[in-house]
């Protein structure tokens, strides 16, 4: 059986800050099987891109990972050195960033850029420039041979993105990371993107692990999905069975305040009522009790485990526990 394009088990990361050591990560774990399109969804502050960071071991100085492993397809990360880390990305390990225009160089032209990254790949200039044809041709970009000549700022914004996807892909790497790759479109450039990866993904199989708060794109892309509140991993399971059946109440709520969701018209967006816990300062029960419409006794008083439940879900939540078989 072939190992994971990506397993992350019972990750802990904290950062230190004035205020003292912030928990951002706790107990994290997950797995995108090779082919898979596993995506990662929740509000702002959840942990999305410090999970992203210690994937990728691109950390603030003030981060440190204190438990847990990340593996690419059996390699440890964490052990590495940061020479073979670096060896890594790029090339087994690709990204595509939220903002491609901060992504690209704004001085260099597009095909200065793409053969640039092609540093490692054998051959002289003119094959590598043919690859970066090739690969534009792919991501359906017009007239591909004369747009490597022009700038970033010559392109629109769906282009750019279209351009920073090429450029993660052209090494073909076990594993792409997509960090909310959509953001700045457009609804309709949005859905064009979408199917540009799923098309993508397929031609060259590597794994892509989807990181959004947009919960439309993640069930239209996505095979599996992980929902993430204040830096933990409350429910996990295939696409179908989370959005239809959600067993965590914060995915419950989560859902629910998607506008497409609405059955009426109105002024008025649902939301989630209450804060996000102090992550310095941790509750002692669960970290969603305070905003939970279902919460109880022992949810005030300890953590709930990542309880198992039928169809290879999981929820880290009491309420769930009741469903696990004796």
């Amino acid at each position: 059986m072939a190992a994971p394009a990506l397993l992350v088990e019972h990750l802990d990361l904290a950062y230190r800050t004035e205020g003292g050591r912030l928990h951002a990560l706790r107990d994290v774990s997950l797995e995108v099987a090779p082919g898979e399109i596993v995506g990662i969804v929740g509000e702002s502050g959840c942990g999305k891109s410090s999970l992203i960071q210690a994937i990728l071991r691109l950390m603030p100085t003030n981060a440190r990972i204190e438990r847990g492993r990340i593996a690419l397809a059996g390699t440890d990360l964490l052990q590495l050195d940061p020479e073979a880390m670096r060896k890594l990305r790029g090339d087994r390990i690709s990204v595509v960033f939220q903002d491609p225009m901060t992504a690209l160089n704004p001085v260099l032209s597009i095909g200065r850029q793409m053969m640039d990254i092609q540093y490692r790949r054998s051959g002289g200039q003119a094959a590598k420039r043919a690859r970066a044809v090739e690969m534009l041709r792919r991501v359906r970009l017009p007239d591909p041979e004369r747009r490597l000549n022009q700038f970033p700022h010559e392109f629109s914004g769906g282009m750019r993105q279209r351009i920073a996807i090429a450029m993660a892909l052209m090494a073909e790497p076990a594993l792409l990371i997509a960090d909310e790759p959509t953001t700045a479109l457009d609804a309709t450039l949005e859905l064009a993107t979408i199917e540009l990866l799923k098309t993508l993904q397929r031609e060259i199989g590597c794994a892509i692990l989807f990181v959004s708060h947009h919960l439309g794109v993640i069930a239209e892309l996505c095979d599996r999905v992980n929902v993430m509140y204040a830096g933990e991993v409350v429910e996990t399971g295939d696409i179908r069975s989370v959005f239809h059946n959600p067993r965590h109440p914060y995915t419950q709520r989560l859902l629910a305040c998607d506008p497409a969701r609405m059955a009426e018209r109105s002024r008025r967006l649902p939301t989630i009522p209450g804060d996000l816990p102090d992550l310095v300062n941790l509750p002692t029960g669960c970290v969603f009790a305070d905003r939970c419409p279902a919460v109880f006794e022992p949810c005030r008083q300890a953590p709930p485990d990542f309880y198992p439940l039928a169809g290879d879900r999981a929820a880290r939540c009491y309420l769930a526990r009741e469903e696990v078989a004796p």
